[in-house]
């Protein structure tokens, strides 16, 4: 890819920044801060020192001998972010851009969150920083994930639902990009997702792609080799570009995103402009964006980030949709093959994975990327059991 059209937040015709003046002024000069500090060795020193000693990074790459036994393909190894602290990926990100955020001087930090992984992030990281913490969430998001709420809560974030729309992560993502409009003088936007103006998709993948290059140097090191595929959820894709960050450029391996068929925004999308930026973004009949559903609060957005659009369109990545009753198949036989309970979100790559699995042979290997832990749905999923 063009160097130049990257460093301007493009992948391909997708990406860049459709907003206000003000606006750009906030965002060209976040850009200038964080290429000025992402290669600066005090910096980088100091988020290794965070990753290791307060994330507990690195997580391991798991082998998953029960479930190749039980699906009968290739060897299968996790990686697994739900070992994480606060249980998910989202914390890899949020350590990231509030070492930016407290270089740039910043003390009021708002963010997003859907599933309220990135929100618990966000909100840790404030308490461990010292600083302001709001947290935009759905309505309904609030009452799907109650126990994420009252977790950032804990950790003295004031947390802000949003009912406007149908209440879910992209009116959250509506209402963070408005209090950054009105307050950009004295606020950072931590945003979660792959997604958003440049330089938000080309922060997320830079702070995320710890994930694929710590599996890449572990599978070396496990098998002498890399891997066949590389399988992870989608929804604003930041887990999932971190998964595949370090094997874009090697073309032998596979990389297979997984959507809920809800909001399949990949599968189905056009090219639009949503949140500030150029992705595949599901639209209605009257051009707006489309209303959204997943079991999985973390992936019930109606665009997708911009590089996977990219990654899409240029056939290097392939995307599929999974149904809510595969979701809860997969979220139950992780949990007993292997005693590894997935979020509802990392239950949507375990499911599309095991059909993935079937067309390949046992001398290859499958690495699924368990974006995090399913602490947080074991309630949502025993009501819909029920």
């Amino acid at each position: 890819m063009d160097q130049q059209l990257q460093q301007e937040g493009y992948f391909g015709e997708f990406g860049g920044s459709f907003v206000p003046p003000e606006l750009q002024e906030v965002l060209s000069y976040l850009s200038e801060q964080f290429y000025k500090f992402s290669e600066d060795p005090d910096f980088k020193e100091e988020l290794r020192y965070y990753l290791r000693e307060y994330v507990g990074r690195e997580n391991p790459l798991t082998y998953a001998e029960r479930l190749t036994q039980a699906w009968g393909g290739p060897k299968i190894y996790l990686k697994r972010e739900d070992l994480n602290h606060t249980g998910a990926h989202k914390i890899n990100n949020a350590i990231g851009q509030i070492l930016l955020a407290k270089r740039m001087g910043a003390k009021r930090i708002i963010a997003e969150t859907g599933a309220g992984q990135h929100g618990v992030a966000t909100a840790t990281a404030c308490a461990m920083f010292n600083m302001e913490c709001i947290i935009y969430m759905g309505a309904e998001d609030t009452r799907r994930q109650a126990l994420n709420v009252f977790r950032m809560e804990l950790l003295g974030a004031t947390v802000v639902p949003v009912h406007k729309g149908q209440g879910r992560l992209k009116d959250a993502v509506d209402e963070a990009l408005d209090d950054l409009v009105r307050n950009y003088q004295n606020t950072f936007y931590l945003l979660g997702s792959a997604v958003g103006p440049h330089p938000f998709p080309t922060m997320v993948k830079h702070f995320q792609a710890i994930i694929s290059e710590e599996s890449k140097l572990q599978i070396m090191e496990k098998e002498g080799r890399l891997p066949d595929a590389v399988v992870a959820c989608t929804g604003g894709g930041s887990n999932a570009i971190g998964a595949f960050a370090h094997y874009i450029d090697e073309p032998t391996v596979r990389l297979i995103g997984v959507e809920p068929d809800q909001a399949p925004s990949l599968t189905e999308g056009v090219p639009s402009i949503i949140h500030g930026f150029k992705c595949l973004v599901l639209l209605d009949e009257e051009g707006q964006p489309k209303k959204t559903y997943s079991i999985a609060a973390g992936l019930d957005y109606p665009g997708i980030g911009p590089e996977h659009s990219h990654l899409k369109v240029t056939g290097r990545a392939e995307y599929a949709t999974v149904t809510n009753e595969e979701v809860l198949a997969a979220f139950q036989e992780l949990s007993r093959t292997e005693g590894i309970i997935p979020a509802l979100e990392s239950a949507h790559a375990v499911a599309h994975a095991k059909k993935v699995a079937s067309m390949m042979d046992q001398d290859q290997i499958m690495i699924i990327n368990l974006s995090g832990r399913g602490d947080k749905d074991v309630e949502q999923v025993y009501q819909m059991l029920k």
